[in-house]
């Protein structure tokens, strides 16, 4: 893992507090937590000061929420350094891109999505664009395998993504929009590329076979019904109710106990042939007669 450090104090704001909505939403957060323990909120208020900032949390950040928070400031460095999640300098103000570099992006294309990052804004991370609106990292896996190569800019993820793509999602925020997230292939979530082909019969969904009893095989018979252009047979009506056993009469005997095993008899009397144990007299003293 790359060393994580704070941003050098030229780039470093001289002071830090939450805006007045933001103040509210801390206190709320805080008193979720029992006393003693407001500690635990130190990452959703370090998140929070993160995303007022533009996308990173500034030294005198931590110390504001430390100070809230009843923490030594180097605590909550601790927290900050550790989790990736947080930016320890300033991002593109328009979007921060960052590139997932694990196995399965990079064997769809994500050494390309890096070259453009590279050419359109900086040949290292963590450097600003020219303009300042734009930068980028590589990350390790965000859970989006399947419809790899994929992006995250904040909140949102971009998947199924071509260089082409990239270029246009990168034209778009540095106009100040927001492109619509999500695969850029047209696929819907994680469908098929080519569409769906299995559980396509509205029978299988539209609720009419719900309760019927139907089971696989009138789901099969539908299904062949549709196919050849005939009618889906009728669902059977539902089964009527088991009766339920007669209760044991009341004069029936109570079960028997089971016998002992022969081994657990033979121990017992075995048991009952030794010889008492001597007890030993107590200090200084004689010992019980009872017990000779």
């Amino acid at each position: 893992m790359s060393v994580r450090r704070l941003a050098p104090k030229e780039v470093q704001p001289e002071s830090f507090a939450f805006t007045d909505e933001n103040l509210a939403w801390a206190e709320k957060t805080i008193a979720k937590y029992p006393p003693g323990r407001q500690a635990s909120a130190v990452i959703p208020l370090l998140m929070r000061a993160q995303e007022q900032a533009g996308g990173w949390v500034s030294e005198p950040a931590m110390r504001y929420v430390g100070d809230m928070l009843g923490m030594a400031p180097i605590r909550v460095y601790e927290i900050a350094t550790f989790y990736t999640q947080f930016q320890l300098q300033p991002v593109g103000k328009r979007a921060h891109i960052q590139v997932c570099g694990t196995t399965p992006c990079m064997l769809r294309g994500a050494g390309e999505l890096m070259e453009v990052c590279k050419r359109r804004i900086h040949e290292e991370p963590f450097h600003l664009s020219a303009s300042g609106e734009l930068s980028w990292e590589e990350v390790e896996c965000a859970g989006t395998c399947v419809n790899a190569p994929m992006i995250q800019v904040w909140k949102d993820v971009y998947e199924d993504l071509t260089p082409a793509d990239l270029d246009r999602i990168l034209d778009a925020f540095e106009r100040g929009e927001h492109p619509a997230p999500g695969p850029q292939n047209g696929r819907f979530t994680s469908a098929p590329v080519s569409g769906l082909r299995v559980l396509t019969s509205p029978e299988l969904f539209d609720g009419s076979m719900v309760g019927q009893g139907a089971g696989l095989a009138l789901a099969r018979e539908a299904l062949a019904a549709k196919a050849n252009g005939g009618t889906a047979p009728a669902a059977p009506a539902p089964a009527a109710a088991a009766a339920a056993p007669p209760p044991p009469p009341k004069s029936d005997p109570a079960p028997a106990a089971a016998p002992a095993a022969k081994a657990v008899e033979a121990a017992g009397e075995a048991d009952k042939e030794k010889p008492k144990k001597p007890v030993a007299p107590p200090p200084g003293g004689k010992a019980d007669p009872k017990a000779e």
